[in-house]
Parts: structure tokens; C-alpha cells; sequence
């Protein structure tokens, strides 16, 4: 069920073999996000259960779901990256029915993430499950 935009990050992962070269892939995604403005860094966006600053802001319009996001931490701004890759423009309906868990697996990203980060990427999914639960 993921994306286009999500299978290219798995094409790429693929041709990348060393872990670091991965590392950098996901943090590279991260810096060509463009930054969340700071007047939407506010405690409503703010996601908890994350050990560096997060911020996700959900858009619903039109019966899909996207959002935007930033972090303090680079790794984790990379996150975002794929995060969105596998969750912007889905119907809202759908977005519930994406096991990012399953899909983080395909890039192997959960083996190679600390127990903080992944920690960090369960409360930002969980905060994507639920902001389109409650917008569907």
C-alpha cells in the first residue's frame, strides 16, 4: 500500500549496502524538506514521547491527508522525510490501514534506530494515526 514516493526511498535503500551510507540518505531527505515556519513550532504540534523537539502539522483538507514537520535532530528531521513519503496525500480513510511499522522493516530502519528514536517514530505515527482518525 505505500506510495510512489515511498517505494523510491526503498529502490534507493536497496543500492545503498552500508548502513552509514543509509544513515546519510535519510538525513540528506530531512534537509531538502523545507522547514516548518516557527509560528506553527507550538505545543499543539508538538510531539510527545520524542527525545529531541518534533513538531507535525496536519493538513486534512479535501478528504486527504498530508502534513508538514521539523525537528531539532537531523536523523529524525530525516524520519519526517519518509514519514510524509509514506503518508501525505493518502485518503483519510487509508491512512489508518498503513502499517508503517511493516514498511519501516522494508528499509531495515528499525534495527538500526536507538530505542529513543524508535520510541520517537511510534509516538509521531501514532500521532498521524490519530489526527486522521479523528479528520475522517
Amino acid at each position: 500500500m505505500a506510495s510512489a514516493a515511498f517505494e523510491e526511498i526503498v529502490e534507493d535503500f536497496e543500492f545503498l549496502e552500508d548502513w552509514e551510507d543509509r544513515y546519510r540518505y535519510v538525513i540528506e531527505k530531512g534537509k531538502a524538506m523545507a522547514p516548518l515556519d516557527d509560528a506553527l513550532k507550538v505545543p499543539a504540534t508538538k510531539v510527545d514521547g520524542c527525545a529531541s523537539q518534533v513538531w507535525l502539522h496536519p493538513m486534512t483538507d479535501g478528504g486527504a491527508f498530508r502534513f508538514d514537520g521539523d525537528s531539532d535532530a537531523l536523523i529524525v528531521r530525516g524520519l519526517i522525510a519518509v514519514l510524509r513519503a509514506l503518508y501525505n496525500d493518502l485518503p483519510l480513510a487509508d491512512v489508518a490501514a498503513v502499517d508503517a511499522r511493516g514498511e519501516f522493516e522494508r528499509l531495515g530502519l528499525n534495527d538500526h534506530l536507538s530505542a529513543q528514536r524508535s520510541n520517537g517514530l511510534r509516538a509521531m505515527i501514532e500521532r498521524i494515526r490519530l489526527v486522521a482518525a479523528e479528520a475522517a
